[in-house]
């Protein structure tokens, strides 16, 4: 039987736990908080992130990051992406040779700009055949409720890809594979800025014009930075690119758009952190999208319209009035 660990037990790290155990693996979530951990275990449910939401047994929990990485062929890591380095450096030594560890985070490290895949290779010291990232359309409690959703399972590696494609193929997750890991982070990551935005207009009161504006000049910003990386520009019309995008962009369920919607209707960011109970990536990483950008000389405006509101303090009219104002020019460009 696949054994795999998960390490994060919010609403995706827990849903996809679900997932794997429903395909046959026999999983192991870990987390960080002990009364959290004793819950899922005593109740199979996770009362703080999916309440009323019934996990198989095949999965159990532990504070111990040496029980769940032990023989474990998947580590699934699922916490903050701006958590990710100084957590697996505390789990690097403990992961055995033959594991492959798979990304379910979708940002961009601030400071070094890095994507989550490399953020992993640099500190497990693992070469990219043993790193595998999962993004798409993936609203987790859409999925925790069973849903139909399909999604990516990416890797350079396309054997490495279709070995965890199996791992967590149930009657309504289906995975596909790719080899495009470049492209699918930056979907992933990307979508959380432009699903920022998107809310943002959601909350002034604008229209489903201006929202689908966003939504297709963030893809063609998106496509831009992935070109100037290496990425491939049909990911960014699939699961992980516009799949991911339109579902961040339109549901109540995304805290990305949730977040924006709070600031778009005048709150301020402070007041919207403090409404908001998880992590919504795209408030740190639009930061680091820009500066990964500019390192790249790639032109993003609406990213760099979210800095400004998010960071920088400027008025969300002020902003949308400064991207109306921005000089014609070809829509291929």
């Amino acid at each position: 039987m696949t054994r795999c660990a998960v390490f994060g037990t919010g609403s995706w790290g827990t849903a996809f736990a679900m997932v794997l155990a429903d395909a046959g693996c026999e999983v192991v979530l870990w987390g960080r908080r002990k009364e959290l951990v004793e819950a899922i275990d005593r109740t199979h449910e996770n009362p703080d992130y999916l309440p009323g939401i019934e996990l198989p047994a095949r999965v159990r929990a532990t504070t111990d990051a040496a029980e769940a990485l032990a023989g474990a062929d998947f580590a699934v890591l699922a916490v903050p992406s701006q958590t990710l380095r100084a957590n697996l450096a505390a789990w690097a030594p403990l992961i055995e040779p033959q594991t492959v560890l798979v990304s379910l985070m979708k940002g961009i490290e601030l400071g070094t700009a890095e994507r989550m895949s490399e953020v992993i290779q640099e500190v497990a010291g693992v070469g990219p055949e043993r790193v595998a990232v999962v993004s798409g359309p993936n609203l987790a409690m859409e999925i925790a409720r069973r849903q139909p959703a399909a999604s990516v399972v990416a890797c350079t590696d396309e054997a490495v890809a279709q070995r965890f494609q199996k791992a967590c193929h149930t009657p309504y997750f289906r995975p596909y594979t790719n080899t495009d890991v470049v492209g699918c982070e930056l979907g992933g990551a990307v979508k959380n800025v432009i699903g920022l935005a998107v809310g943002m207009a959601a909350g002034m009161g604008l229209g489903d014009n201006t929202k689908a504006t966003l939504i297709t000049r963030g893809l063609a910003e998106t496509t831009r930075l992935g070109l100037a990386l290496g990425a491939d520009a049909h990911t960014f019309a699939g699961l992980a690119g516009m799949g991911d995008l339109v579902a961040t962009c339109s549901s109540p369920l995304s805290r990305n758009n949730t977040f924006g919607m709070n600031l778009g209707r005048g709150m301020t960011l402070e007041e919207t952190v403090a409404a908001t109970r998880q992590t919504a990536e795209g408030v740190k990483s639009c930061e680091s999208v820009l500066d990964l950008a500019r390192r790249n000389g790639v032109d993003m405006p609406i990213v760099q319209a979210v800095v400004d509101v998010v960071h920088n303090g400027r008025p969300t009219q002020e902003v949308l009035a400064g991207l109306m104002a921005r000089s014609a020019k070809p829509e291929r460009r």
